[in-house]
């Protein structure tokens, strides 16, 4: 089981992350807990994130110790106990995002001020890098922000950040229960909603004939699936980008700057 990024920010500690799970809970992406683990304020702890919605994951004693090792574990002195200089966890770590959340609300009213306004919404794009990307890209051009589900994203950690190269300390990022009822909600607020992926032939728009209409909301999909069923029907207009030559696909980091591009170059010329 995949639990850590590279240098991912922890927080160890079932108090600490008791407090931040009432204070912040925005700050947290997922909280790790020991199997078996009692008490009440265990059960609170696992109330909270249930309440604001934050994964959480049982797991067994080792996997906490190994979160918490520090980084000169590796270089211990043969037959030292690899778990006795771990930080104290208490049966609890939290790992934190490096970027701070928005509400939706604030996402929309980013569009006024923006130069490009577009908003990016990833349809469970797991990459940190490929999010890193898209968030330097949008951020770049002049687009509002990004929105992204809870669950089954890519983690915004260390990774994320330096495909960022500085993007996610200024983009606004909004994480949602629902993505579907999201996009409800841009419609409502007289949004157009793009989506990426079709073929010709299947009503897609090629996207170098068919300029977009801003503001707009483009949903980028999964790396490998794509648009979800209940996503893809939620987007007035399905993009499509014409190859040249027979290839596979593209990137969805890629994909994205093209797409965005060609809706700057829409913007420049209004």
């Amino acid at each position: 089981m995949h639990t850590q990024s590279e240098d991912a920010p922890l927080l160890p500690g079932l108090k600490p992350v008791l407090e931040l799970l009432s204070s912040d809970p925005q700050r947290i992406d997922c909280v790790f807990c020991k199997k078996g683990l009692r008490g009440p304020e265990a059960r609170e702890m696992q109330n909270l994130c249930r309440k604001n919605d934050v994964r959480f994951t049982l797991v067994e004693q080792a996997v906490l110790d190994r979160l918490c090792r520090p980084a000169s574990g590796a270089n211990r002195e043969a037959g030292r106990d690899a778990g006795r200089d771990a930080v104290s966890h208490q049966g609890v770590v939290a790992r934190l995002s490096v970027t701070s959340f928005c509400e939706l609300e604030d996402i929309f009213a980013s569009l006024e001020q923006a130069p490009l306004p577009i908003v990016l919404a990833l349809d469970q794009v797991q990459d940190p890098g490929n999010v890193g990307t898209l968030c330097r890209t949008l951020y770049a051009l002049g687009g509002a922000g990004i929105i992204m589900p809870r669950h089954n994203s890519a983690y915004l950690g260390p990774a994320a950040r330096r495909a960022a190269a500085g993007a996610l300390e200024h983009l606004p990022v909004a994480r949602v229960t629902n993505l579907g009822h999201a996009l409800d909600s841009a419609e409502e607020a007289g949004l157009t909603i793009y989506g990426a992926g079709g073929q010709p032939g299947s009503g897609s728009l090629d996207a170098f004939a068919e300029p977009m209409c801003l503001p707009a909301i483009l949903v980028l999909g999964n790396e490998d699936k794509g648009l979800r069923p209940g996503v893809a029907k939620r987007c007035a207009h399905m993009l499509r980008i014409p190859l040249a030559r027979t290839f596979d696909s593209l990137n969805v980091a890629q994909a994205g700057a093209i797409l965005l591009g060609l809706a700057a170059s829409v913007r420049a010329k209004s």
